[in-house]
């Protein structure tokens, strides 16, 4: 295995005095960078690739450590701050950044210390000597931490609580506790032999204010859900488990995960992360937005019962007056919940057992690859979201532009990136794509590299989940190289959502949903509608699940469909997404043509590859399809188009359960009495609040 577990050996004494073990180094977590070679850009692109690391190191004595921001730690002898300065590294949280925060490390406790590197140097198959001098007798220490392609790791490590709100409690009920009482560990083995899964336990902190020194929780064994039931993951394969935790801290743990291959030989797996409970959150953007009209949106109950039908229950906002202070029995924030996602400073006013149900998240940085004209770099987005480590908000960051973002990834707890495909400001070179046999645009930009730009971020800030800014309406765009139309299509707005979700987020942000956007393009709002039904309909499987699979069919030599797997222990999500559309020279939009005749095969984990039932879910309903088992998977015959979506359920019931959760989101979506998407007098609402000038 490529995973090296290297204990630390001190350095001899200069006295006659024992010398305590002081830290051993436990384990490394490599993420390699990627990057991609579908994107174009104006400039070449730098394939010299580094790698995020992660370091645990023990406390190995009978006796607390004291680490202060002082204490010298040199990696390659060199610091940390040289190795920024000399553009070697693009962020790191050793103790010199701590700002002079001391580190107190009882014994048997350990600690995770970070860097990302930015290029090949610091990149896999490479190592790194770690030094530092702790204090008293301890000595000098030195570690030879081994930066190696791994060949198993965690891919997605997602804490839940063990009952999932229906759709329609999810924006109306009281809100669930935030703390998670279970966790899915999905491991990818790579090797060329098996791995059996044994146990799993996590490292806790005391309290959040000491986040940094973590105490190990009893190892989970006999508990624990296995996927396969005996744990054995083949060669190439992925596996996952699941076990109850007990309601958890909304705070930093390590997850330490045992195997052991086909010789009998451990393995241990690391990863380090906020515990969070991870719902799928469907966010409005900036729903408060008043630009070209209307006055205080977030005071209208028609705007409110607009983005219920839409499943909207997050917005980019934090205290508003008017609407969040309305909060009585009857108050209009009581009626329509907003989460909020903002700075959510200070703390005493957000981080509480009240307001923490509502918050998805910190985000305050905007898009830092940009900043406004002069980039804010890595380690200034780190300094800034540090003060909140300690408290229990869990942060993101907007991420921009593919080529640059992995040197920002591991910064955030939640990661999640816009980019959009029709007429709108990208950094990509959208002329430069020959993908519709020599016929080039700049107009748009083909739908698909969503998908390849969800699947880098997801594997740059692995195990951790990652969200999506999707294309929606916005009023404020003009058309480009020649297009009239300021915003996507339902066909283009599908489609651009579907690349995202079938590479495994868990949140979907739409951008944007102001008042005057969505009177400008109301023939959108059906088509969000029906991707929202959808998503909380399938909610489950998504949170719970791992990207396992991407593969990207040609006919004739010419894209014809993504085909992607979302698998978690209950089910598999299988998406058909189709590549065969062309650009309307005429109206400069993506077209696409009727169903056609396909056939779908869909490599599965083990422990999926003998379904109780197969279906085809969309808006309308649950319906069985024509399917065989095939090698490893699961072929599928069926007429097709735009996107199709498929569930290969590990136990019978599914077909019910879907349907369950589709009645549940008509039923919320009907409750609004609200149709503006359908019914021109409920638009003409929504318009006369566009029509209002601001005060």
């Amino acid at each position: 295995m490529a995973l090296i577990l290297v204990v630390a050996v001190p350095f001899p004494p200069t006295s006659g005095d024992p010398i305590p073990q002081g830290l051993s180094l436990q384990g490394v977590h490599v993420v390699p960078h990627r990057q991609s070679t579908e994107m174009q850009y104006r400039r070449k692109a730098d394939f010299s690739l580094g790698a995020r690391v992660e370091v645990f190191l023990k406390n190995t004595s009978t006796a607390a450590l004291e680490i202060s921001a002082s204490t010298d730690v040199r990696v390659r002898n060199r610091t940390p701050e040289h190795l920024l300065e000399e553009d070697e590294w693009a962020w790191h949280d050793l103790p010199s950044a701590w700002d002079g925060s001391p580190l107190r490390l009882p014994p048997g406790a350990m600690t995770v210390w970070s860097w990302n590197g930015k290029r090949s140097p610091w990149g896999t198959n490479t190592a790194a000597e770690l030094s530092l001098a702790l204090p008293g007798n301890a000595g000098l220490q030195r570690f030879q931490v081994p930066i190696a392609a791994p060949q198993a790791w965690l891919s997605a490590v997602t804490f839940l609580g063990t009952s999932e709100l229906s759709p329609a409690s999810t924006a109306s009920a009281k809100p669930p506790d935030p703390r998670p009482d279970s966790v899915v560990v999905h491991v990818a083995n790579a090797s060329d032999g098996s791995l059996t899964l044994e146990a799993i336990r996590l490292w806790l902190p005391e309290s959040n204010a000491t986040w940094r020194a973590l105490l190990p929780r009893p190892w989970i064994e006999d508990r624990l859900e296995r996927f396969p039931s005996d744990g054995v993951i083949s060669a190439g394969d992925r596996g996952a488990a699941r076990m109850a935790t007990g309601p958890l801290p909304l705070t930093y743990a390590a997850i330490e995960v045992r195997l052991r291959d086909r010789d009998g030989k451990p393995t241990t797996l690391w990863a380090h992360q906020r515990i969070k409970r991870e719902v799928f959150d469907i966010s409005g953007g900036w729903v408060h937005d008043t630009s070209g009209g209307g006055d205080k949106p977030l005071e209208s109950e028609a705007f409110h019962k607009t983005l219920r039908r839409l499943h909207v229950n997050t917005a980019h906002i934090g205290e508003t007056g008017g609407y969040t202070d309305r909060n009585g029995p009857d108050g209009l924030y009581t009626r329509y919940p907003l989460k909020y996602f903002n700075k959510l400073a200070p703390f005493d006013r957000y981080d509480t057992d009240a307001v923490l149900p509502r918050i998805h998240a910190v985000e305050f940085l905007g898009e830092p690859q940009y900043g406004g004209g002069k980039p804010v770099s890595p380690q200034a987005c780190w300094k800034a979201l540090a003060p909140y480590a300690s408290t229990r908000l869990p942060t993101s960051i907007t991420h921009s532009e593919e080529r640059l973002w992995r040197f920002y990834a591991g910064i955030s707890d939640y990661p999640h990136y816009d980019a959009y495909r029709v007429t709108a400001p990208s950094p990509d070179a959208w002329g430069q794509y020959d993908r519709w046999g020599g016929e080039r645009i700049r107009w748009g930009a083909p739908l698909e590299t969503i998908g390849e730009m969800c699947r880098s971020l997801r594997e740059l800030n692995r195990p951790r989940p990652t969200a999506y800014w999707s294309q929606g309406p916005h009023h404020d765009w003009n058309g480009y190289g020649g297009r009239r139309r300021g915003s996507p299509t339902a066909d283009e707005l599908r489609l651009q959502a579907y690349h995202a979700l079938s590479s495994r987020i868990t949140s979907l942000y739409w951008f944007n949903l102001s008042v005057r956007s969505l009177v400008t393009f109301p023939d959108l709002l059906e088509p969000m509608t029906r991707v929202g039904r959808e998503i909380r309909m399938l909610e489950p499987h998504y949170l719970a699940g791992d990207a396992t699979s991407h593969e990207r069919v040609l006919r004739e030599g010419r894209p014809d469909w993504d085909l992607d797997v979302v698998a978690g222990p209950d089910a598999a999500l299988l998406f058909a997404l189709d590549l065969a559309y062309r650009p309307d020279p005429e109206e400069k939009v993506f077209r696409f043509d009727p169903p056609r005749a396909a056939t779908f095969r869909f490599p599965l984990p083990g422990h999926l590859r003998k379904p109780t039932e197969v279906l085809r879910v969309d808006a309308d309903g649950v319906t069985p399809v024509r399917h065989a088992i095939i090698a490893g998977g699961l072929s599928i015959q069926d007429q097709a188009s735009r996107v199709a979506v498929y569930v290969a359920a590990a136990r019978p019931g599914e077909r019910d359960r879907i349907e369950a959760r589709r009645r549940a989101a008509i039923a919320l979506e009907e409750a609004t009495g609200f149709d503006p998407g359908r019914r021109a007098e409920d638009l003409a609402v929504l318009q006369e609040l566009v029509s209002k000038k601001p005060k």
